[in-house]
């Protein structure tokens, strides 16, 4: 399980004149995911989705409050030992071109500290569940940008974390692609794993996520089921509970 706790983090911006002010990209979120469970992160642009998910994988530091694991052998909250329970992915991930997709996954695995014999174990699993076989020896400047998403996916993979964090895994990819994908965090969740992602894809959410939280203006709009939501709002679908709820949370910030 991975738990948030009051996360805040401030950024400072240059307005009129190069006058600086302060604001929160994240501002107080406290949420939890637990084993075996796909949670969507969702939100209008600049909500503050990746910031929170970059917290959440121990790549940025909060301005206030933590981020912590509880695991079978106790609670981690901070620093490599964090990191190696959680394997993160963003769609602006950049992937070294004149490697293949096997030398990527040798390399992470060595970064993690895996013996060959591991990672090689590893690798070809791993390939085998993302379907790499046509491709793994290709250098990846020549994949298609399904095949290189798989690729960066793959690299998540291969110290065999117990929650993945995914900020648009299937942003700009065909069906077939964004299919494969899906697929696998499915997967993912029946083995007990614990899933985070944020997409701007309604459908793919409403038909994945076991849990949405929207947030606003950094701010948490809701926390429910999809199911719960539609009820809750009388919608007929995720879309248009986006839609409610992020118009009123931005019409009653215009009256405050």
């Amino acid at each position: 399980m991975i738990k948030a706790n009051n996360l805040v983090k401030k950024f400072t911006k240059t307005v009129q004149k190069n006058k600086k002010i302060e604001f929160n990209a994240v501002d107080g979120i406290s949420f939890e995911a637990g084993k075996g469970e796909i949670v969507g992160v969702l939100g209008p642009n600049g909500a503050g989705k990746t910031t929170l998910l970059r917290m959440l994988a121990g790549l940025m530091m909060p301005t206030e409050g933590e981020v912590f694991v509880e695991t079978d052998s106790g609670v981690i909250r901070k620093g490599e030992n964090l990191k190696r329970h959680i394997g993160y992915m963003s769609a602006n991930t950049k992937l070294y071109g004149r490697f293949s997709a096997r030398e990527i996954l040798k390399f992470y695995g060595q970064v993690y500290g895996m013996t060959e014999a591991d990672i090689d174990r590893r690798t070809e699993e791993i390939i085998d569940v993302l379907d790499m076989e046509k491709f793994a020896d290709n250098r990846i400047d020549k994949l298609s940008t399904g095949q290189v998403q798989r690729t960066s996916i793959s690299r998540c993979l291969i110290h065999d974390p117990e929650i993945y964090i995914f900020d648009e895994p299937t942003l700009g990819l065909d069906i077939l692609s964004s299919s494969a994908i899906v697929d696998f965090m499915k997967a993912e969740k029946e083995k007990g794993k614990t899933v985070i992602y944020s997409t701007h894809y309604m459908e793919e959410a409403e038909y994945m996520c076991d849990r949405i939280v929207m947030i606003c203006d950094g701010k948490v709009v809701c926390n429910d089921s999809p199911d719960n939501l539609k009820k809750e709002t009388g919608s007929q679908n995720l879309r248009e509970v986006f839609r409610k709820l992020i118009e009123n949370k931005m019409e009653s910030a215009a009256n405050e």
